[in-house]
């Protein structure tokens, strides 16, 4: 695979697989969206593999040796353009299956000049599975997963004993996975599951304090004004 791909189109994605943690839909895609994707995308993006594929060079990637965080589902992009702008000596690569948002984060991405952000569109895991080594990763963030709050639904949550462990194999030893949720329910589940993979230590008695790090996003505002208590889940690799 190489390290940039053309964008197919600015439809969603067509995803294999019987089970998607996320609930693929359409959004908008405003003027400015378009002219990011058509201008942009071949600069900062790539198309995540359906199928085994070169495992991806981020040296090349991102133009320099640095510290990688993966971000997945990184929705509109505020906060993943936000940390990034913080946090310069280390690299963001972005995961969003839904297009507005990829192409929101583009233009963010040139706006804030951020040399640092590379946006990759598709399945999170299926990139984990297909295109990237083992020990990669200082750090994963998964803010604000859908919780599917339906028991029959809880087989696509994202933060769930087989994801885990693929999500923790791709940290680098010492590399930290920060979860985040306002779903209570969600959040008791993932301390569960997170708490049972033997080679991940949690940085907190239970639950962490929101990190200066992590900005509050829109959501996350929503979230609290309806009364959403927020739950940071901050585990190390061993």
């Amino acid at each position: 695979m190489s390290t940039v791909d053309e964008l197919p189109s600015p439809a969603e994605p067509r995803l294999p697989g019987p089970i998607r943690t996320f609930h693929p839909r359409r959004g908008r895609l405003t003027a400015r969206h378009h002219d990011a994707l058509e201008r942009l995308w071949p600069r900062y993006g790539l198309v995540v593999p359906a199928a085994p594929a070169a495992e991806l060079d981020f040296v090349a990637l991102f133009g320099r040796r640095a510290p990688v965080v993966l971000e997945i589902g990184s929705g509109m992009g505020d906060a993943t353009a936000a940390m990034a702008a913080a946090d310069p000596d280390r690299d963001y690569l972005a995961v969003e299956v839904h297009t507005p948002g990829v192409a929101n984060l583009l233009a963010m991405t040139e706006q804030q000049r951020l040399g640092n952000v590379r946006i990759a569109q598709g399945d999170a895991l299926d990139l984990l599975r297909f295109a990237v080594a083992p020990d990669s990763f200082d750090a994963i963030h998964v803010f604000f997963p859908d919780p599917w709050p339906k028991a029959r639904h809880h087989k696509r949550r994202l933060i769930q004993p087989a994801h885990v462990a693929l999500l923790r194999s791709r940290l680098t030893p010492g590399g930290v996975l920060h979860c985040a949720t306002d779903w209570a329910e969600y959040a008791e589940a993932m301390h569960e599951t997170l708490s049972g993979d033997p080679e991940l230590v949690n940085t907190a008695d239970r639950y962490a304090p929101r990190p200066a790090h992590r900005p509050l996003t829109k959501f996350e505002r929503r979230g609290t004004t309806a009364g959403h208590e927020i739950f940071d889940l901050i585990f190390r690799r061993r």
